[in-house]
């Protein structure tokens, strides 16, 4: 039996390269912070119960990098998509840059940097703004606060929303990931045959079965993207 889509809805899936033009440092890349900073001391429960000072440290100075940054021609293509689509972000990234840019349904899979969350109850969530995060600074129960980020070793958010969403998508733009990190790459997976699909990236090697390959910076690419589907066209794979 055909799955039903909605031909007006588009899910955009988003990784760091469509921060990093934004100069916000990625983790993963040849020169990202995981290459400059240990991993397991940063960004696992378990650093996390070593040494709670330094985690918070680092992650405020990730606060400050952005809130200073602004949202790039990518993040305000995808926000124009949404005068004339259902338009659902689903990103890997912990900034606030698609909310900025103006988009309106945005799902953070990974967390989001300028919330605080309770060590003790994950569902206890605060916003903080640009604000430090500071030992001493407890939650309702009485425990630290940490950052609302998803540390290795821990399950990713919001997962069956997203997979429902792109499950229905009449088209699919995935940008700037590597498509490497579980379960979120699995997604691509889940979206409809008849759906069109395309991927902006400089990052992939080989492109997943069923999508249209760009390899392109996003903020050059994807709003041609955006203008095709806004003028009712497919995408070209060699745009002019």
């Amino acid at each position: 039996m055909r799955r039903k889509i909605n031909e007006r809805k588009i899910v955009v899936l988003t990784g760091a390269g469509v921060s990093a033009e934004s100069e916000i440092p990625t983790f993963r890349d040849a020169n990202g912070l995981w290459k400059r900073f240990p991993v397991r001391e940063l960004a696992t429960p378990a650093g996390w119960k070593e040494n709670p000072r330094r985690v918070l440290e680092f992650y405020n100075e990730r606060r400050k990098e952005i809130c200073q940054a602004q949202p790039n021609k990518a993040h305000l293509a995808i926000s124009e998509l949404e005068r004339q689509y259902e338009v659902i972000v689903i990103t890997q990234n912990i900034d606030d840059l698609h909310e900025r840019a103006g988009s309106e349904k945005v799902i953070h899979v990974h967390g989001e940097i300028l919330k605080a969350r309770s060590s003790l109850d994950e569902n206890l969530i605060y916003p903080i703004g640009n604000n430090p995060i500071r030992m001493g600074d407890l939650c309702e129960k009485g425990s630290q606060l940490r950052p609302h980020v998803v540390w290795f070793e821990e399950q990713v958010l919001d997962y069956q929303e997203a997979e429902s969403h792109i499950k229905e998508a009449g088209r699919v733009l995935v940008v700037g990931t590597h498509l490497s990190v579980y379960p979120m790459a699995g997604l691509l997976k889940q979206a409809p045959y008849r759906a069109e699909k395309v991927i902006v990236t400089l990052a992939v090697e080989r492109k997943p079965k069923g999508y249209r390959l760009l390899r392109a910076n996003a903020g050059h690419m994807v709003p041609y993207v955006a203008n095709c589907w806004l003028a009712e066209r497919k995408v070209e794979l060699h745009p002019h």
